[in-house]
């Protein structure tokens, strides 16, 4: 695929927002889109298959990459835990003359866009608002009301810039803000 041709879509939110429903649905509706596996660190959880869910790698490994510059970003996320996009992963979807869709936290996603600037388009999913994204969370049942409490403090951080991504998409309701995802990615990709 030529380099003018090897655009990419990120796809970025504070946890709880919808993100992850919102990139399976586009995934669904566009199948020139192909899902980004990122590296990471961390052990597989129960069900996790190396290379599906995650390229799972020691750290040394992983540092190993990082010196050797394979990776469009990457970031410690928690204390000793990497995750980051290998280039060569995002190589081998254009190869195949598809286009990478990233699923990556917020500064990951700056830090990607900023490397790919304009052959990538950024999308920032929020919800309506903070009060929102902790009645989702708590919802969820599966994390502790201190966690809770953290991932709101980290959302009302990654919230601060926002202003960093080309597009801004509110998932009050699911289905107008995958409209409204695959209508930006459609424009990006026909440009």
């Amino acid at each position: 695929m030529d380099n003018d041709k090897q655009k990419l879509i990120i796809i970025t939110a504070p946890s709880g927002s919808g993100k992850t429903t919102i990139v399976n649905l586009l995934l669904k509706h566009f199948p020139q889109l192909t899902f980004s596996i990122s590296a990471c660190t961390r052990a597989p959880r129960a069900g996790e298959v190396n290379g599906v869910q995650y390229y799972f790698i020691s750290t040394d490994e992983f540092i190993e990459k990082i010196k050797n510059q394979e990776f469009a970003e990457y970031e410690m996320v928690y204390e000793g835990k990497y995750y980051g996009t290998l280039k060569s992963e995002l190589q081998a979807i254009w190869n195949t003359e598809k286009f990478p869709l990233v699923d990556i936290d917020v500064f990951g996603a700056m830090r990607i866009k900023k490397y790919y600037q304009q052959n990538a388009l950024s999308i920032f999913i929020k919800a309506p608002s903070i009060e929102e994204l902790e009645k989702r969370l708590k919802n969820r049942g599966t994390d502790t009301e201190q966690s809770i409490q953290e991932r709101i403090a980290k959302a009302n951080n990654e919230l601060s810039y926002i202003h960093h991504f080309d597009k801004i998409v509110v998932n009050d309701v699911l289905h107008t803000a995958v409209d409204e995802c695959a209508n930006y990615i459609k424009e990006f990709l026909n440009q």
